[in-house]
């Protein structure tokens, strides 16, 4: 399996899924319906969807995504690899038009994950992982995937990461719309652990970003998420040394289960 190759095609699907959101975005016209969870959805999050589906199953791979996540496990299990896909993460960010959102596109070999994509559509920003070459990120991200014929190019092109840091201060980065009691305790925790804490907040996926460029170094999560909420930000950061684990056994998250549900999380770089 050519995984550079097929890495190069989910990053211009993202990026292309990322153009029409803001489509949608800018338009104010957002037709909003709620799911059964009573989670919004948006056309926004169709559009995302379907322009993904169309790139990558072009490929050989099977596709998981939160718009079509009714596949039964019987057919799952046997998958090898496949992509798992969240084509418009923080959707509430979106309707709040706070500008934190991302599309999250995920290789997963087996229960793990392989590499990992986020873009960030307002910001033109874009985090991906290699297997075994790093985590990278790219600014003006559409000028760059759409002119470049290679992944390595566009690695050549784009920011290693983590960037170095510097000082004892721990920051802690919290999501911007599920904040819970069990957060609340988990971080007088790490207070009484560490003396110089800083809390920041921030909407979707976008905190893996932040902890894989080295501005945040722990994301406690103490709220529901789906596989696909987690699953490229975990591929980054494992790729950095970094770890997503489970907040209560501490084993490492896996992917492909018959509940999509993940356990609660904690999300962390080297320094803790």
């Amino acid at each position: 399996m050519k995984i550079n190759m097929l890495l190069l095609m989910a990053i211009r699907a993202a990026v292309k899924a990322g153009i029409q959101i803001m489509k949608v975005y800018e338009s104010n016209q957002y037709n909003i319906v709620y799911k059964k969870d009573e989670s919004p959805l948006t056309v926004a999050d169709i559009k995302s969807h379907e322009t993904i589906d169309h790139y990558l199953l072009s490929g050989s791979l099977p596709l998981l995504s939160e718009e079509a996540s009714n596949i039964p496990f019987s057919q799952r299990k046997s998958w090898e690899y496949f992509w798992l896909v969240d084509p418009l993460d923080g959707t509430r960010e979106f309707l709040k038009k706070n500008d934190e959102f991302c599309v999250n596109i995920a290789l997963i070999q087996r229960n793990n994950p392989l590499a990992g994509i986020i873009y960030s559509p307002v910001n033109q920003i874009l985090y991906f992982s290699v297997p075994g070459q790093g985590v990278f990120k790219t600014k003006s991200a559409p000028s760059y995937v759409f002119n470049t014929d290679s992944l390595q190019t566009l690695q050549e092109k784009s920011d290693r990461l983590p960037y170095e840091t510097t000082g004892d201060k721990i920051t802690v980065i919290t999501s911007r719309s599920f904040h819970s009691a069990d957060t609340e305790k988990y971080i007088l925790i790490l207070k009484k652990r560490y003396q110089n804490i800083e809390l920041i907040s921030a909407g979707s996926a976008l905190k893996f970003g932040l902890i894989a460029e080295g501005k945040a170094d722990i994301y406690p999560r103490f709220a529901p998420t789906m596989e696909w909420d987690v699953a490229a930000g975990h591929a980054m950061l494992k790729e950095s040394g970094f770890s997503v684990t489970d907040a209560v056994t501490g084993d490492s998250l896996v992917y492909n289960k018959p509940d999509l549900k993940n356990p609660w999380f904690i999300a962390k770089n080297s320094r803790i």
